[in-house]
């Protein structure tokens, strides 16, 4: 079906942060299968991992034990406030598994009039019909019937907004620490706290969204860590799997007392290539270090886009993001820009707000960081040398 909009590119392999098409052309990957790709592409460990499960089972189905899932479920567990997990296979589903389990817990402790999740104008949650009902944007709504009930929606980041939502259907507030495709836009921790607080004042569940922002994209393993708080229920995907379709819904003991048996269910989350997928990406991720050096790459990339700014004022307004999840909002439609660079062999994402997204491998080198920086300052002057020649 065409419903996507795609460059005329076909590659047909990856080294790192690198990309080659199949004519043999090199491309600098800003994009990683939109922060999918932590490790890069043909990590060997990653590799190694899914050749030596492929040589032994692919799928069992769920009616059997997982050691090597229990094995991530317990690694992740370790690793954050949850104390379940439930495996599937991408971020809508594990935002389907988020809501459910906010719902299902009020039902199992006799409020099942507790239904309703408070959201917030610019998420992105998705694309089944519950998660595009939670994102509440109009331009994903629209042509597909009547809107799923149970989300109520407020501005961005506008605790007032928060607490005259809150009503006896209220179960939850459903938060992004930093949205991504809504236009990089991070809410501030002292507004997470105060969202921990409100829950906990009214007895609600903080259900937060970390499919993008998860996994050490912003150099802490979850995004949430940089506010001090933590939820009751999270949705994670894209970077979890490195490029292999996974996705996860984590919660605490009590946010999931109503997850009992024959619930719900996926018959491919869980399956063994993913689990250890999952694992080599853990093993990497977690590794003494590697979060430091991702949150230090990170704001080094933030210093060079803020010159990069101030050398296209015209173009682009201002560098945002936390770690290696970064955008620029532009002043020109940022399809443009996205073409622009392009054009200079370098892959980045469009987001909301008119925003380019850079998100490159968590395991970019500085060199690279700098000739991203480089094809960037090219592709942007490219752009004003057209359009000064437009207007002559």
């Amino acid at each position: 079906m065409p419903v996507f909009s795609r460059a005329p590119l076909s590659f047909e392999r990856g080294e790192g942060c690198w990309l080659i098409t199949d004519k043999g052309e090199r491309y600098l990957d800003f994009a990683a299968g939109v922060a999918v790709n932590s490790l890069g592409h043909s990590h060997p460990h990653l590799v190694e991992a899914l050749k030596t499960q492929a040589d032994k089972l692919w799928h069992v189905s769920n009616l059997y034990a997982s050691p090597e899932g229990e094995r991530l479920a317990r690694r992740l567990c370790e690793a954050s406030f949850a104390d379940v997990v439930f495996f599937c296979n991408s971020g809508a589903e594990a935002l389907e598994a988020a809501i459910k389990t906010a719902r299902k817990h009020f039902h199992a402790n006799g409020q099942p009039e507790r239904y309703r999740l408070i959201t917030f104008e610019g998420a992105f949650h998705g694309r089944t019909l519950a998660t595009i009902a939670a994102g509440g944007q109009e331009k994903y709504l629209e042509g597909f019937g009547p809107k799923v009930e149970g989300f109520d929606q407020v501005l961005f980041g506008d605790l007032k907004s928060v607490e005259a939502a809150i009503g006896p259907e209220t179960a939850g507030v459903l938060v992004e620490p930093l949205q991504g495709e809504g236009g990089v836009r991070a809410v501030p921790p002292a507004t997470l706290r105060r969202l921990r607080e409100i829950c906990d004042e009214h007895g609600l569940l903080l259900v937060m969204d970390e499919v993008q922002t998860g996994v050490g994209r912003t150099g802490r393993l979850f995004a949430h860590e940089l506010s001090g708080v933590a939820p009751d229920v999270m949705a994670v995907a894209k970077g979890i799997g490195g490029g292999f379709p996974m996705g996860a819904c984590l919660a605490t003991r009590e946010a999931a007392d109503g997850m009992t048996a024959g619930v719900h269910g996926s018959t491919f989350g869980g399956n063994l290539l993913a689990m250890a997928a999952g694992n080599a990406v853990l093993d990497v991720v977690l590794a003494p270090g590697f979060l430091e050096d991702v949150a230090r790459k990170g704001l080094l990339l933030r210093q060079k886009l803020a010159a990069v700014v101030d050398s296209h004022p015209e173009l682009v307004a201002e560098v945002r993001g936390e770690g290696l999840l970064t955008g620029l909002r532009c002043k020109v439609p940022n399809g443009e820009v996205v073409g622009a660079l392009r054009g200079e062999h370098l892959l980045t994402v469009p987001a909301g707000d008119n925003v380019v997204r850079l998100i490159p491998p968590l395991i970019v080198s500085e060199e690279e960081l700098d000739e991203a920086v480089a094809r960037l300052d090219r592709g942007l002057s490219s752009l004003e040398a057209a359009k000064r020649s437009a207007a002559e």
